[in-house]
């Protein structure tokens, strides 16, 4: 059976995957929410091991890919500033913007350095007190908390020539949207379980009973995805929507609640911007009052910029699951790692990144037509 030898138990997968296909009687459409399971399952071929039956769907769970093209075009606008230390994660500075990316801005001549923890660019502010530095802070719930430390931080220091331009976003809404769109397939949820060790499951209930689907918090090793699966294949055979935690060895029901309290001192909530999908309310954090005074975007004015997304990149409807990033026709054309159109060839979390680096690039001339059966 293709890849299965490399699984770190392979009897335990073929035993998961025999359970699954005795299980299943009906075709079911799953969506993984974080870009790490999307790159896991692609890599180990999990999605070509499961039953025809079940379908994997790819969602908006890479913060790089669904950080807007504005908030983009905002840090290109800080980043060209004179006296301005731009400091980001390595993956946002191939994120094309509108004309240019952060590479180009320090090929032009601008100050943008890669950290690899927002207290290395706290640090970069201490040590150049002439200079502003900024911090690109990006992500889901599982960045939010160093990136609140870290300004919190900053306050309590008096590191006045430090700020941060926040771009945030929260899984919950984006899987009220996701449903409560007409052209939704999903009837299932594999929730990303780093999510669930800082934020726990506490929103989940409620939107599993609202929308009647299953939703299991999940690993991201081949083995976890695989439990996932069949724990939430069980639920839809059973006519069943609970929330069930698959991942018990990092997440409890209550998360972290230290790391709860800082970023509901540090940030609040606010409507946010997803790329290639739209504003969804409440789906995001921005520094709250008390740390305005650290928040890029008013410090640089930059808070009137909009932009539009480029109408050949198809991005967005894989985000949202409505499309397989080959499917797309700009796909390993127009559209490559080197020459990419849109975040989701760039991110090392990207679904069309994925599909690039393990080679998915043709769509299966024979590959069955799948209709999702309606939500149970």
């Amino acid at each position: 059976m293709k890849y299965i030898e490399e699984f770190q138990d392979p009897e335990l997968a073929r035993r998961l995957l025999d359970d699954i296909r005795a299980t299943v009687t009906r075709p079911w459409a799953l969506m993984e929410v974080c870009g790490g399971q999307t790159h896991s399952i692609i890599r180990h071929g999990l999605d070509q091991l499961l039953p025809d039956e079940v379908e994997l769907i790819h969602g908006p769970g890479c913060p790089v890919c669904v950080t807007p093209l504005e908030v983009i075009d905002k840090a290109l606008e800080i980043a060209s500033r004179p006296g301005v230390i731009f400091c980001s994660f390595g993956d946002m500075l191939r994120v094309p913007g509108t004309g240019r990316d952060l590479f180009q801005v320090r090929g032009e001549g601008g100050d943008v350095r890669v950290v690899y923890s927002p207290l290395d660019a706290l640090r970069i502010a201490q040590q150049n007190p002439d200079r502003e530095v900024v911090f690109f802070g990006i992500g889901f719930e599982t960045t939010a908390p160093p990136n609140a430390m870290t300004v919190h931080q900053a306050r309590k220091q008096g590191i006045k020539n430090f700020s941060m331009l926040v771009s945030h976003v929260r899984v919950p809404p984006a899987i009220e949207a996701i449903m409560s769109s007409p052209r939704c397939r999903v009837q299932g949820f594999l929730a990303a379980g780093h999510v669930c060790s800082v934020m726990g499951m506490g929103e989940y209930p409620e939107l599993a009973e609202r929308f009647r689907v299953p939703i299991v918090v999940t690993g991201f090793e081949p083995l976890d995805i695989l439990e996932g699966v069949r724990r939430t294949v069980r639920q839809l055979e059973r006519g069943e929507h609970t929330v069930d935690n698959a991942y018990a060895r990092a997440v409890r029901a209550e998360g972290n609640p230290t790391a709860r309290a800082m970023l509901e001192d540090v940030f609040e909530v606010t409507d946010r911007a997803w790329r290639g999908i739209g504003v969804i309310p409440d789906s995001g954090w921005r520094l709250s009052p008390k740390y305005r005074d650290h928040d890029a975007e008013h410090r640089f004015s930059v808070d009137g910029i909009r932009t539009e997304e480029p109408a050949e990149c198809r991005s967005g409807e894989v985000l949202q699951g409505l499309l397989k990033p080959h499917e797309c026709e700009a796909f390993g054309t127009l559209c490559t790692p080197r020459t990419p159109l849109g975040a989701t060839m760039v991110s090392s979390e990207g679904a069309c990144a994925a599909y690039y680096l393990y080679r998915r690039l043709d769509v299966p001339a024979t590959a069955p037509a799948r209709e999702a059966s309606p939500v149970v």
